[in-house]
């Protein structure tokens, strides 16, 4: 394959001292060479800064940043203003990718002329179990509308930016400057929603080049937090501002806030009482108050609206049913890390 096209990675690196060697080794080991790997050293405590400096002393094209800590947000962020590449992409310190993700990636860019650039992945546990993202080798060409679509129903498009390529231009017109940085949850969401409404096209190959590993002291699996029960709905309800009820996307936002509400209005309490409680009220008064917006909302499923109700109205009554059918069916478990 041609080289000239020059690709941008991205990796925010925190405290993952024992992890990092395998995801810059993946970057290294691409088939794809024409690639600088910025790798953003968010104020690590341990041993990761003076890896990364290692590793850049005796590779070109890795390019190290360090800084104070800021969020993994804000690291990409500043990523992205010191790449050069035509195309942007990212991985995270802790995962590591296939041999040919990039330029695979690349390649179906290219030949389909497309801003966006995707694939599947697997989600490894720390148990080695391993959940796939799909694998079924297909292709799916996606539009403006079908790739916001797709991505707010969750249908082929996973909302994290580290198992994608995208043209540069895309983030030029996005306006990284107004983003707010202070999200930690689902800032990954908010910034595909803005940069998939700026594509013209996307191409979609479900192959699961990516492999997402998920860590007992990682973000995602960190205890609870104000972060965490606060910026799901921050960012949904940033999205549903973004449009009008006549808009095709607001009932499809409307309908993912609303599950966002009724999951945070009947969680249990029992991590952290004074810190949950709060939140609980507060996404119960909000499903109430949006009622008859959901009930209306013909991207709201009729079980979604009946839970809406319920959580509403009777939280405590859902809470307790929504508990035992967990138990029941082990869906309590489908995610554990034990």
């Amino acid at each position: 394959m041609n080289m000239t096209v020059k690709v941008s990675l991205i990796m925010p690196a925190y405290n993952i001292e024992s992890e990092i060697k395998r995801s810059i080794e993946s970057v290294l080991k691409q088939t794809y060479t024409n690639i600088e790997l910025i790798i953003v050293d968010d104020g690590s405590k341990d041993s990761t800064p003076n890896i990364i400096d290692q590793y850049a002393k005796y590779h070109a094209n890795i390019i190290p940043i360090h800084r104070e800590n800021g969020g993994v947000f804000s690291a990409r962020i500043e990523g992205i203003f010191q790449s050069t590449g035509d195309y942007i992409g990212f991985i995270d310190g802790d995962d590591y990718i296939e041999p040919e993700m990039i330029e695979q990636l690349l390649k179906n860019a290219i030949e389909y002329n497309a801003d966006i650039s995707h694939c599947g992945y697997e989600m490894v546990f720390p148990n080695s179990k391993v959940d796939l993202y799909y694998g079924t080798g297909n292709r799916v060409l996606q539009n403006n509308e079908k790739g916001v679509i797709d991505l707010l129903e969750g249908k082929y498009i996973e909302p994290g930016l580290w198992n994608k390529l995208y043209r540069r231009e895309l983030f030029e017109k996005v306006g990284l400057n107004e983003l707010d940085y202070s999200i930690k949850i689902n800032e990954d969401l908010l910034l595909n929603y803005y940069l998939f409404k700026e594509s013209k096209r996307a191409i979609y190959e479900d192959q699961c080049y990516y492999h997402y590993m998920l860590r007992v002291n990682s973000a995602a699996t960190s205890t609870i937090n104000k972060n965490k029960l606060s910026d799901p709905v921050k960012v949904l309800k940033i999205m549903l501002e973004d449009n009008t009820q006549e808009d095709i996307y607001y009932e499809l936002i409307l309908a993912r806030l609303t599950r966002q509400l009724i999951g945070l209005s009947t969680m249990s309490s029992r991590p952290d009482p004074k810190l949950i409680r709060p939140y609980k009220r507060k996404a119960q008064r909000e499903l109430r108050s949006r009622l008859m917006s959901i009930l209306k909302c013909k991207g709201c499923s009729s079980k979604v609206k009946i839970m809406a109700v319920w959580a509403a109205i009777l939280p405590i009554t859902y809470q307790t049913i929504h508990f035992l059918y967990g138990r029941l069916t082990g869906l309590d478990k489908k995610y554990s890390l034990d």
